[in-house]
Protein backbone atom coordinates (compact mmCIF):
# COMPACT_ATOMS: atom_id res chain seq x y z
CA UNK A 1 0.00 0.00 0.00
CA UNK A 2 1.94 3.43 -0.83
CA UNK A 3 1.67 6.71 1.24
CA UNK A 4 -1.94 8.63 1.05
CA UNK A 5 -1.57 10.11 -2.64
CA UNK A 6 -2.69 13.43 -3.13
CA UNK A 7 -6.50 13.75 -4.26
CA UNK A 8 -8.67 16.57 -6.06
CA UNK A 9 -9.82 18.80 -3.54
CA UNK A 10 -13.43 17.50 -4.00
CA UNK A 11 -13.10 14.63 -1.95
CA UNK A 12 -15.02 15.01 1.37
CA UNK A 13 -13.44 15.13 4.30
CA UNK A 14 -14.22 12.02 5.55
CA UNK A 15 -12.77 10.02 2.48
CA UNK A 16 -9.51 12.15 2.30
CA UNK A 17 -8.08 11.52 5.23
CA UNK A 18 -7.78 8.14 4.15
CA UNK A 19 -6.85 6.76 0.81
CA UNK A 20 -4.89 3.70 -0.48
CA UNK A 21 -3.89 3.06 -3.47
CA UNK A 22 -4.03 -0.57 -3.69
CA UNK A 23 -2.83 -3.19 -6.58
CA UNK A 24 -5.38 -5.84 -8.25
CA UNK A 25 -5.14 -8.13 -11.20
CA UNK A 26 -1.91 -8.91 -9.99
CA UNK A 27 -0.50 -5.55 -10.07
CA UNK A 28 -1.81 -4.39 -13.69
CA UNK A 29 -3.52 -1.93 -11.93
CA UNK A 30 -3.77 0.32 -9.21
CA UNK A 31 -6.87 2.10 -7.80
CA UNK A 32 -7.46 4.73 -5.39
CA UNK A 33 -10.34 3.92 -2.86
CA UNK A 34 -10.96 4.99 0.92
CA UNK A 35 -9.14 2.88 3.72
CA UNK A 36 -12.19 2.93 5.59
CA UNK A 37 -15.81 2.80 3.82
CA UNK A 38 -16.50 1.59 0.49
CA UNK A 39 -13.94 -0.89 -0.68
CA UNK A 40 -13.87 -2.63 -4.20
CA UNK A 41 -14.16 -6.35 -3.41
CA UNK A 42 -13.66 -9.69 -5.39
CA UNK A 43 -16.88 -9.41 -6.43
CA UNK A 44 -15.86 -6.34 -8.73
CA UNK A 45 -13.44 -8.36 -10.14
CA UNK A 46 -15.02 -11.17 -10.92
CA UNK A 47 -18.15 -8.96 -12.30
CA UNK A 48 -15.34 -7.20 -14.44
CA UNK A 49 -14.12 -10.65 -16.01
CA UNK A 50 -17.79 -12.28 -16.82
CA UNK A 51 -17.56 -9.43 -19.31
CA UNK A 52 -17.36 -9.92 -23.09
CA UNK A 53 -18.29 -7.63 -25.73
CA UNK A 54 -17.43 -7.06 -29.62
CA UNK A 55 -16.33 -3.61 -31.54
CA UNK A 56 -18.31 -0.64 -31.44
CA UNK A 57 -20.13 -1.31 -28.61
CA UNK A 58 -21.33 0.68 -25.81
CA UNK A 59 -20.83 0.03 -22.27
CA UNK A 60 -22.22 1.09 -18.81
CA UNK A 61 -21.24 1.00 -15.49
CA UNK A 62 -24.79 1.96 -13.77
CA UNK A 63 -23.43 3.04 -9.88
CA UNK A 64 -19.88 2.82 -10.78
CA UNK A 65 -18.26 3.73 -7.39
CA UNK A 66 -14.41 4.19 -7.34
CA UNK A 67 -14.42 3.05 -10.88
CA UNK A 68 -13.11 -1.00 -10.33
CA UNK A 69 -15.24 -2.53 -12.65
CA UNK A 70 -14.55 -0.76 -15.98
CA UNK A 71 -10.91 -0.20 -14.85
CA UNK A 72 -10.39 -4.03 -14.50
CA UNK A 73 -12.77 -4.55 -17.74
CA UNK A 74 -9.94 -2.84 -19.40
CA UNK A 75 -7.12 -4.43 -18.06
CA UNK A 76 -8.30 -7.27 -19.13
CA UNK A 77 -9.36 -6.63 -22.55
CA UNK A 78 -6.19 -4.51 -23.10
CA UNK A 79 -5.70 -3.58 -26.80
CA UNK A 80 -9.24 -4.77 -27.79
CA UNK A 81 -12.11 -2.60 -28.63
CA UNK A 82 -10.68 0.78 -29.31
CA UNK A 83 -13.73 2.14 -30.87
CA UNK A 84 -15.97 1.20 -27.98
CA UNK A 85 -17.85 3.67 -25.54
CA UNK A 86 -16.95 2.88 -21.78
CA UNK A 87 -19.39 5.48 -19.70
CA UNK A 88 -19.89 5.22 -15.91
CA UNK A 89 -22.39 6.95 -13.87
CA UNK A 90 -22.20 7.59 -10.21
CA UNK A 91 -24.04 9.85 -7.71
CA UNK A 92 -21.19 10.21 -4.61
CA UNK A 93 -18.76 12.60 -5.28
CA UNK A 94 -16.14 11.89 -3.64
CA UNK A 95 -16.10 8.17 -5.79
CA UNK A 96 -16.56 9.61 -8.89
CA UNK A 97 -13.52 11.71 -8.30
CA UNK A 98 -11.55 8.97 -7.50
CA UNK A 99 -12.65 6.66 -10.52
CA UNK A 100 -11.97 9.55 -12.99
CA UNK A 101 -8.30 9.22 -11.30
CA UNK A 102 -7.81 6.12 -11.36
CA UNK A 103 -8.90 5.83 -15.05
CA UNK A 104 -6.49 8.56 -15.87
CA UNK A 105 -3.45 6.92 -13.85
CA UNK A 106 -3.95 3.52 -15.08
CA UNK A 107 -3.97 4.96 -18.90
CA UNK A 108 -7.76 4.70 -19.95
CA UNK A 109 -8.34 8.34 -18.80
CA UNK A 110 -9.08 8.67 -23.22
CA UNK A 111 -11.52 5.57 -22.99
CA UNK A 112 -13.52 5.68 -19.93
CA UNK A 113 -16.20 8.58 -19.40
CA UNK A 114 -17.34 8.87 -15.75
CA UNK A 115 -20.42 11.17 -15.23
CA UNK A 116 -22.11 12.90 -12.00
CA UNK A 117 -25.75 11.61 -12.06
CA UNK A 118 -27.96 9.39 -10.11
CA UNK A 119 -28.79 6.37 -12.04
CA UNK A 120 -32.74 7.32 -12.25
CA UNK A 121 -32.34 10.83 -14.10
CA UNK A 122 -29.58 9.83 -16.00
CA UNK A 123 -26.76 12.24 -17.49
CA UNK A 124 -27.83 13.90 -20.76
CA UNK A 125 -24.60 12.32 -22.52
CA UNK A 126 -25.85 8.86 -21.02
CA UNK A 127 -28.88 7.77 -23.83
CA UNK A 128 -31.92 5.18 -22.46
CA UNK A 129 -31.71 2.38 -25.09
CA UNK A 130 -28.49 3.12 -26.21
CA UNK A 131 -26.21 0.67 -24.53
CA UNK A 132 -24.85 -3.05 -25.43
CA UNK A 133 -23.78 -3.83 -21.95
CA UNK A 134 -25.00 -2.40 -18.79
CA UNK A 135 -23.19 -3.67 -15.99
CA UNK A 136 -24.21 -2.88 -12.52
CA UNK A 137 -22.95 -3.95 -8.51
CA UNK A 138 -26.17 -2.69 -6.81
CA UNK A 139 -26.74 -1.81 -2.92
CA UNK A 140 -26.15 -5.12 -0.88
CA UNK A 141 -28.26 -4.24 1.69
CA UNK A 142 -32.13 -3.22 2.18
CA UNK A 143 -32.92 0.03 3.26
CA UNK A 144 -33.22 -0.54 7.43
CA UNK A 145 -32.99 -4.33 7.65
CA UNK A 146 -29.70 -3.91 8.51
CA UNK A 147 -27.15 -1.85 10.81
CA UNK A 148 -25.88 0.73 8.36
CA UNK A 149 -22.19 1.74 8.03
CA UNK A 150 -20.54 4.39 10.21
CA UNK A 151 -18.85 5.77 7.16
CA UNK A 152 -21.75 7.83 4.93
CA UNK A 153 -20.36 6.64 1.64
CA UNK A 154 -19.99 2.78 2.21
CA UNK A 155 -23.09 3.07 4.01
CA UNK A 156 -24.72 4.68 0.66
CA UNK A 157 -22.80 2.24 -1.40
CA UNK A 158 -23.82 -0.97 0.22
CA UNK A 159 -27.36 -0.23 1.62
CA UNK A 160 -30.56 0.63 -0.72
CA UNK A 161 -31.94 3.98 -0.43
CA UNK A 162 -34.76 5.00 -2.44
CA UNK A 163 -33.84 3.59 -5.56
CA UNK A 164 -34.93 -0.89 -3.99
CA UNK A 165 -33.26 -3.50 -6.18
CA UNK A 166 -36.09 -4.09 -8.15
CA UNK A 167 -36.37 -0.49 -9.26
CA UNK A 168 -32.39 -0.38 -9.78
CA UNK A 169 -32.60 -3.48 -12.21
CA UNK A 170 -35.62 -1.90 -14.06
CA UNK A 171 -33.65 1.56 -14.77
CA UNK A 172 -30.73 -0.62 -15.81
CA UNK A 173 -32.80 -2.05 -18.73
CA UNK A 174 -33.97 0.81 -19.12
CA UNK A 175 -30.29 2.05 -20.43
CA UNK A 176 -30.10 -1.03 -22.47
CA UNK A 177 -30.92 -1.35 -26.12
CA UNK A 178 -33.40 -4.66 -27.08
CA UNK A 179 -31.31 -7.72 -26.80
CA UNK A 180 -29.05 -5.97 -24.97
CA UNK A 181 -26.92 -7.13 -21.82
CA UNK A 182 -27.58 -6.20 -18.14
CA UNK A 183 -25.05 -8.42 -16.14
CA UNK A 184 -24.87 -7.94 -12.02
CA UNK A 185 -23.59 -9.29 -8.71
CA UNK A 186 -25.65 -9.42 -5.94
CA UNK A 187 -25.81 -11.48 -2.85
CA UNK A 188 -27.22 -14.90 -3.42
CA UNK A 189 -30.27 -14.54 -1.32
CA UNK A 190 -32.02 -11.71 -3.00
CA UNK A 191 -32.20 -13.33 -6.39
CA UNK A 192 -35.97 -13.56 -6.05
CA UNK A 193 -36.08 -9.49 -6.09
CA UNK A 194 -33.76 -9.89 -9.07
CA UNK A 195 -35.70 -12.40 -10.92
CA UNK A 196 -39.26 -10.54 -10.16
CA UNK A 197 -37.35 -7.47 -11.72
CA UNK A 198 -36.61 -9.18 -14.65
CA UNK A 199 -40.22 -11.11 -15.20
CA UNK A 200 -41.48 -10.11 -18.79
CA UNK A 201 -39.05 -7.52 -20.02
CA UNK A 202 -35.75 -9.57 -20.25
CA UNK A 203 -34.83 -13.71 -20.32
CA UNK A 204 -32.21 -15.56 -21.40
CA UNK A 205 -31.36 -15.20 -17.57
CA UNK A 206 -28.01 -17.02 -16.53
CA UNK A 207 -27.57 -17.61 -12.73
CA UNK A 208 -23.65 -18.07 -11.76
CA UNK A 209 -23.25 -18.82 -8.08
CA UNK A 210 -20.01 -17.89 -6.50
CA UNK A 211 -19.29 -20.43 -3.61
CA UNK A 212 -17.20 -19.64 -0.57
CA UNK A 213 -15.69 -22.94 -0.32
CA UNK A 214 -16.94 -26.76 -1.43
CA UNK A 215 -20.10 -27.94 0.59
CA UNK A 216 -20.89 -24.12 1.81
CA UNK A 217 -23.74 -22.24 0.33
CA UNK A 218 -22.96 -19.27 -2.19
CA UNK A 219 -22.79 -15.79 -1.22
CA UNK A 220 -22.96 -14.10 -4.08
CA UNK A 221 -24.55 -14.92 -7.77
CA UNK A 222 -23.41 -13.33 -10.99
CA UNK A 223 -26.52 -12.86 -12.59
CA UNK A 224 -26.92 -12.05 -16.40
CA UNK A 225 -30.01 -11.14 -18.59
CA UNK A 226 -31.04 -9.93 -22.37
CA UNK A 227 -33.22 -7.44 -22.63
CA UNK A 228 -36.60 -8.30 -24.56
CA UNK A 229 -35.56 -11.77 -24.88
CA UNK A 230 -37.57 -14.99 -24.09
CA UNK A 231 -35.46 -17.66 -23.24
CA UNK A 232 -35.44 -19.56 -20.07
CA UNK A 233 -33.43 -19.39 -16.68
CA UNK A 234 -30.04 -21.10 -16.55
CA UNK A 235 -28.63 -22.06 -13.37
CA UNK A 236 -24.56 -22.55 -13.68
CA UNK A 237 -22.10 -24.93 -12.01
CA UNK A 238 -20.84 -21.44 -10.73
CA UNK A 239 -17.37 -20.54 -9.30
CA UNK A 240 -15.90 -21.90 -6.04
CA UNK A 241 -13.68 -19.03 -4.69
CA UNK A 242 -12.09 -20.68 -1.43
CA UNK A 243 -10.51 -23.51 -0.77
CA UNK A 244 -10.87 -25.67 2.61
CA UNK A 245 -7.66 -24.24 4.09
CA UNK A 246 -9.26 -20.44 3.11
CA UNK A 247 -6.81 -19.67 0.02
CA UNK A 248 -8.01 -18.88 -2.90
CA UNK A 249 -8.75 -21.82 -5.70
CA UNK A 250 -6.77 -21.91 -8.67
CA UNK A 251 -9.62 -20.93 -10.83
CA UNK A 252 -10.04 -17.87 -8.30
CA UNK A 253 -6.72 -17.23 -8.56
CA UNK A 254 -5.77 -16.94 -12.19
CA UNK A 255 -9.15 -14.36 -12.38
CA UNK A 256 -8.33 -12.16 -9.75
CA UNK A 257 -4.02 -12.12 -9.96
CA UNK A 258 -3.91 -13.05 -13.51
CA UNK A 259 -6.86 -11.13 -15.40
CA UNK A 260 -8.31 -14.47 -16.85
CA UNK A 261 -11.81 -14.67 -17.97
CA UNK A 262 -14.34 -15.82 -16.37
CA UNK A 263 -17.11 -17.84 -18.51
CA UNK A 264 -20.42 -17.88 -17.08
CA UNK A 265 -21.92 -19.33 -19.92
CA UNK A 266 -20.31 -23.02 -19.53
Amino acid sequence: MAETPKISKTISKEISKTISQDDFLGGAIRLYQPTEGYRIATDTVFLAASIRYDPNERILDMGCGTGGILSCLLARTKGQGENNIFHGIELQSELLDLARQNARENGFGERIDYFAGDIARPPADCAPNSYHHVITNPPYLKENGATASPFASKARAHMAGPVGLGAWVGLCLRMLRPLGHLTLVQRADRMDDIIAALHGKAGDIIIFPLWSSAGRDARRVIIQARKGARGNIALKPGLIVHTSEGRFTPEAEAILRHGEALDIEK
